[in-house]
C-alpha cells in the first residue's frame, strides 16, 4: 500500500538511554542522534517519551527547578537543532486553575520553530504507573499538516486502548488513534517509554500491527531503551507499514537508530531477541550497568555461595561490568560441603573475576559463645542460622563500605516471595538482581548461560539448592517442589487468582494455603528489601503496593502467632 499523494518521507526512530534529570546529558544524546538523523537524509527524528528529563521520573516533577530545568532544555533543543524536524518528550506546566500541575508532553519542533505541542491523553496508573499524580490528560486532538503527511502525534498510552486489541476491559473512554485516523491521519508518531516484562512484546508487537493494518496508515513507535531503578526498557522502536507488516525495528536494549521510508514502507529492521528468556537476560545486564552507572559506582562485590542464584548473579554481572569490575567473595562455615569449596573457584575462574575467601566460622562461633546458653552452634535453629547470613552480610557490606563496591544480593523472586531469606544478612545489598527471577527460570537463565561453553559449572546447575545453614539442608525440607511452588507464584501474584482457583489447577489446598500465607506474611520483608530489576508482569516493589498490617486474607492467619513466628521462616 501507497501512502496518498505518493510523497515520501524519511523518519527516523532514535533510541536512547536518558538519566533521569541529568538534563545536560541528555540534550547531548538528542543533538547527536538529530545529527546522525539529519545526515542520513531524514526529514524527521523521533525520541521517546520525556526523553528530555527521562521516565519515570516520580516525585522529582513536585520540584520547580526540576521543571524549570526541563523547559529551558527543551528551548535548547529547538534553538541548535538545524535541519531536521524533531518530536520528543518533555514536560509542560498546566497553565489553568485546574487539574493537576503538568501535562505529559512531547513537541514537534524544526529551526527554531515548535510546530505542535502535544499532552498525553491516556495516563496509566496501573502498576508501575502512577501518572494521575502529577499529569492532567490532554484534551487536543494532535493532527498537524507536515511534510505532504497528516501525522496523528501521540504519546505512550494515547495507543494502548483499541477496543479491537482489548476487548475485555478498556481502561479509557477515547481511544485517540481512532480518532485521528478518522480525521485523516495517514501516519501516526508515537513516543513512547513502555517498560519490557516477559511477554509484552510479542503483545506490543500484535497491538501496533493490527491498528496499523486496522486504519491502513503508517505507525512509527519510538521507545525508551535503559533501566531506571528497577524498571527496564527494552527499546525495540519499530515502524509498522499501512499494511501491518514491520517496515523499520531497532535493537532491543541497547541505543540504535534506524530509518523508515513512508512511501516504500520499508526500513531498517536490527536483530532483536528471539525468545523472552534470551530478552529478559539482556535485560537483566542493562539493567545492573545502567543501575550501577547512574547511580555512580563502577564496581560490584558478590557472595558466592556454590549455589545457583550467586552464580547467575555473577554471571549477570561480569557480562554488566566487565570481569575486572566484579569482586566475588566466598564465606565458608562447617556446613560448607566440598563441592562448594570446588565450584565457586571453578565459577570464578571461569569468568575471570577475583575471588577471595573469608571464612566465618571463628565468627560464628565467637557470637553463639557469646549469647550461650540459650544459643548453639552445633545444633542451629532459625536464629543461629540467621546469624550466619548476617555475618555473611555484614562482610559485604564492609567491604563495600571500605573500597566503594556496590553489593549485589542474589536472592530469587521465589525466596522474596516467602520469606525465604534473611533480613539484614543475605537480603542486605544495593540491587536485588534476580529478584523477580523465579527459581525455575533461573536454572533455565543459566543452562542458556552455557549454551556456548560452560561457565557456571554444570554442577551447581544440578545441585539440589541449599542455604548451607545446618546440617544436610536443603531448600525442600521448608518448601515445596520450586517447580510446583512457581507456579502457584504465579497465579497468586501476578494472575491474581486465589486460594480456591489455585487449588483447582491441581494443587494440593494446603500446600496452596502455605504458600500463600508465607507470602501474605513476608510483606514487611520485601519492604525493606534492595531494589529489583522487573522482568515480570508483576514485580515486588512500587509496582505492588500492599500494606504491611493488615488482616485481609483468604486463609487466615492466627494474631497468636503473629509477625514474629514468620519473621525467619
Amino acid at each position: 500500500m501507497i501512502l496518498k499523494g505518493n510523497i515520501t518521507m524519511k523518519i527516523a526512530i532514535a533510541q536512547v538511554n536518558p538519566t533521569i534529570g541529568d538534563f545536560d546529558y541528555n540534550a547531548q544524546k538528542i543533538i547527536r542522534y538529530a545529527a546522525d538523523a539529519k545526515e542520513r537524509g531524514c526529514d524527521l527524528v523521533i525520541f521517546s517519551e520525556m526523553a528530555i528529563p527521562g521516565y519515570p521520573t516520580r516525585d522529582l516533577l513536585e520540584k520547580n527547578d526540576f521543571i524549570r530545568a526541563n523547559l529551558e532544555t527543551l528551548d535548547h533543543l529547538v534553538s541548535n537543532i538545524q535541519g531536521i524536524g524533531v518530536f520528543c518528550g518533555y514536560v509542560e506546566p498546566n497553565p489553568g486553575d485546574k487539574g493537576n500541575n503538568l501535562y505529559n508532553a512531547a513537541a514537534l519542533f524544526e529551526d527554531g520553530v515548535i510546530i505542535k505541542k502535544v499532552f498525553k491523553r491516556l495516563l496509566p496508573t496501573y502498576d508501575v504507573f502512577d501518572e494521575r499524580r502529577y499529569f492532567e490528560p490532554g484534551d487536543d486532538l494532535s493532527l498537524v499538516q507536515y511534510k505532504g503527511h497528516r501525522l496523528g502525534l501521540t504519546v505512550c498510552e494515547d495507543v494502548w486502548n483499541d477496543k479491537d486489541i482489548f476487548k475485555l476491559r478498556r481502561y479509557y473512554p477515547v481511544d485517540p488513534v481512532e480518532e485521528m485516523a478518522r480525521d485523516g491521519a495517514d501516519v501516526i508518531l508515537n513516543v513512547s517509554a513502555s517498560p519490557f516484562f516477559l511477554g509484552k512484546r510479542a503483545f506490543r508487537l500484535h497491538m501496533l500491527g493490527t491498528i496499523s493494518k486496522k486504519y491502513g496508515i503508517s505507525l512509527v513507535y519510538g521507545n525508551q531503551v535503559g533501566g531506571n531503578d528497577s524498571v527496564l526498557f527494552d527499546g525495540t522502536g519499530i515502524a509498522f507499514n499501512p499494511d501491518g507488516r514491520i517496515g523499520a525495528r531497532a535493537l532491543d536494549f541497547k541505543e540504535d537508530l534506524v530509518v523508515y521510508d513512508t512511501e516504500s514502507g520499508t526500513g531498517d529492521i536490527h536483530a532483536v531477541s528471539e525468545t523472552d528468556q534470551d530478552a529478559a537476560f539482556k535485560g537483566l545486564v542493562m539493567g545492573t550497568k545502567d543501575y550501577l552507572k547512574k547511580c555512580g559506582f563502577s564496581k560490584a562485590v558478590i557472595g558466592l555461595s556454590g549455589g545457583i542464584d550467586s552464580a547467575l548473579t555473577a554471571a549477570v554481572a561480569v557480562r554488566a561490568l566487565g570481569p575486572e569490575n566484579v569482586l566475588t567473595i566466598f564465606m565458608p562455615s562447617r556446613y560448607t560441603s566440598k563441592e562448594n569449596f570446588e565450584d565457586t573457584k571453578q565459577l570464578a575462574d571461569n569468568l575471570g573475576v577475583e575471588y577471595q575467601i573469608i571464612p566465618i566460622d571463628e565468627m560464628f562461633k565467637c557470637f553463639v559463645d557469646h549469647l550461650s546458653p540459650d544459643f548453639d552452634a552445633d545444633n542451629p535453629e532459625v536464629t543461629e542460622q540467621n546469624i550466619q547470613a548476617r555475618i555473611r552480610g555484614t562482610i559485604l557490606m564492609g567491604i563495600s563500605n571500605k573500597y566503594g563496591h556496590l553489593v549485589l544480593s542474589t536472592g530469587n523472586k521465589s525466596e522474596m516471595a516467602i520469606g525465604y531469606c534473611t533480613l539484614y544478612g543475605d537480603m542486605s545489598g544495593g540491587l536485588s538482581v534476580l529478584s523477580d527471577v523465579p527459581k525455575t527460570m533461573v536454572w533455565d537463565l543459566s543452562r542458556r548461560f552455557n549454551r556456548e561453553r560452560e561457565i557456571i559449572p554444570v554442577r551447581i546447575i544440578d545441585k539440589a539448592p541449599s542455604a548451607e545453614l545446618k546440617p544436610d539442608q536443603t531448600d525442600q525440607d521448608d518448601l515445596p517442589p520450586y517447580e510446583v511452588l512457581d507456579q502457584i507464584l504465579k497465579a497468586y501474584i501476578e494472575e491474581f487468582k486465589g486460594r480456591e482457583e489455585i487449588a483447582k489447577m491441581g494443587f494440593d489446598p494446603d500446600v496452596v494455603e502455605e504458600v500463600i500465607t508465607r507470602v501474605d506474611r513476608n510483606e514487611y520483608k520485601r519492604q525493606q528489601a534492595a531494589p529489583g530489576l522487573k522482568v515480570t508482569s508483576k514485580a515486588f516493589g512500587y509496582g505492588r503496593r500492599y500494606p504491611i498490617a493488615q488482616r485481609f486474607s483468604p486463609v487466615r492467619i492466627s494474631f497468636e502467632k503473629g509477625i514474629t513466628d514468620a519473621a525467619e521462616n
